[in-house]
């Protein structure tokens, strides 16, 4: 019985999340999951952060192990003469085999700043790298929203020509009865048929477009493109009070592009003071321990301590240069983020600017449709009493249709414009 209640709880549970409407925030964690630039983008992401704690482990010992077998046809000795005679040693190894094994530590000492820069420089990519992924993810939600108000826009479309269709066939039948009564022409009738294969032939391709947006939206997602998904409608919000200068503020300080642009200009410039500095004496402690095999040493074990000095004295500028190549890409990627700054203050006039006038466009529209319904209403009361023509009920039908279409579309332009200034501020 316990199996069973829990099976029937599993059902129950599978259906209600079966039936619940897919939502916006749905839409994003699935492409988040299916979307392959973003996972690239994570892979960057995970390889320079990867590259930062490599530069940060060059600062500690780095210990080596080395050992060798060799076998000689015929082991050396040593000969050299001794007065009058020649003193010839023991052969070098016994056997002919020869065993070498050896254990180094290095430690640096003094790098000229080479290994700090090179950590610095590794972790401001590593920063830039992160905040690309997040800029990508933010342009994700932003398409796939995109993608999800099509659909709604055109599923909007679809209904809007459906009742057109509905409308205009009710309006067909009653012309078609009044010209069996003979209480109008039969060109009334004529034209009430051509117009509703007009309208459906819109109705046609409005459907059209509705399985267009759903397939481009299924493979935002990462879903089969023929899948139908059941879409939460989506409210417009309340318009921001913050003035566009506010806003505009807030983008430039909040959007991930501009701070990861600065962090690559940072990196090139640490990245230049590393080279930079591999021009001065490179200091190092060496210390280590050595095996050799042999029976003509008085010991087979060796161990070592000593500092090491590296310093290029002339390389032909290739130091020089180098680094000089990589302050100018620093300096370039400083006006490349300049550039995107008036670019993200662009997006967010616009985006202002387009939700200023999609809000005004609601109300206006709202009124028209409510017009629209009444004049059609109208229209076919005066021609059922013969004091209107047929061609006053189509007009009507018509205006009716262009009302409703433009104030679905100034709803979903609204929430449209609502999102991409909330990606344009990097709120997305």
């Amino acid at each position: 019985m316990r199996n069973r209640h829990l099976l029937w709880c599993a059902l129950v549970m599978a259906a209600a999340t079966a039936g619940r409407a897919e939502t916006l925030e749905d839409a994003w964690r699935m492409a988040g999951e299916a979307d392959a630039g973003l996972a690239a983008m994570r892979s960057r992401t995970e390889a320079s952060q990867a590259g930062e704690l490599a530069a940060r482990a060059e600062r500690w010992p780095r210990v080596t192990v080395d050992a060798s077998y060799q076998r000689f046809d015929d082991a050396p000795s040593f000969s050299f003469p001794v007065g009058s005679e020649t003193f010839t040693s023991p052969e070098l190894v016994r056997g002919d085999d020869f065993v070498v094994g050896r254990a180094q530590v290095e430690v640096p000492l003094f790098t000229g700043g080479r290994v700090a820069a090179g950590i610095e420089s590794a972790r401001q990519s590593a920063r830039s790298a992160g905040l690309t992924e997040q800029g990508y993810e933010q342009d994700l939600r932003l398409r796939v929203a995109a993608a999800y108000v099509g659909v709604l826009r055109a599923r909007r479309a679809v209904r809007a020509a459906e009742a057109t269709v509905a409308s205009l066939g009710s309006h067909a039948s009653d012309v078609a009865v009044m010209v069996e009564r003979e209480a109008v022409a039969r060109n009334d009738l004529l034209a009430a048929q051509v117009t509703l294969a007009d309208a459906e032939q819109a109705r046609l391709r409005a459907s059209n477009r509705e399985a267009l947006a759903i397939a481009a939206y299924n493979r935002l997602v990462g879903q089969p493109m023929d899948r139908v998904p059941q879409l939460e409608e989506l409210v417009p919000g309340t318009v921001p009070v913050a003035s566009l200068e506010e806003l505009v503020a807030r983008a430039l300080a909040s959007r991930r592009e501009l701070a990861g642009q600065e962090a690559r200009s940072l990196a090139l410039a640490q990245q230049a003071r590393s080279e930079s500095a591999s021009r001065w004496p490179q200091v190092g402690l060496l210390a280590g321990y050595q095996h050799l095999d042999n029976q003509v040493l008085d010991d087979e074990d060796f161990g070592l301590l000593g500092v090491g000095v590296t310093w290029t004295l002339f390389d032909g500028g290739r130091i020089r240069q180098r680094a000089s190549a990589l302050r100018s890409a620093s300096r370039a990627a400083a006006r490349d983020r300049d550039d995107l700054a008036s670019l993200v203050a662009l997006e967010v006039r616009e985006a202002w600017l387009g939700l200023r006038e999609a809000t005004a466009r609601v109300e206006v529209t709202r009124v028209a449709v409510t017009q629209a319904q009444e004049n059609l209403r109208v229209g076919r009361e005066l021609y059922g009493v013969g004091l209107a023509t047929n061609t006053v009920v189509l007009d009507a039908e018509a205006l009716r249709l262009r009302a409703v279409s433009n104030h679905d579309d100034a709803l979903l332009d609204r929430v449209l414009s609502e999102l991409r200034l909330k990606r344009a501020t990097g709120d997305i």
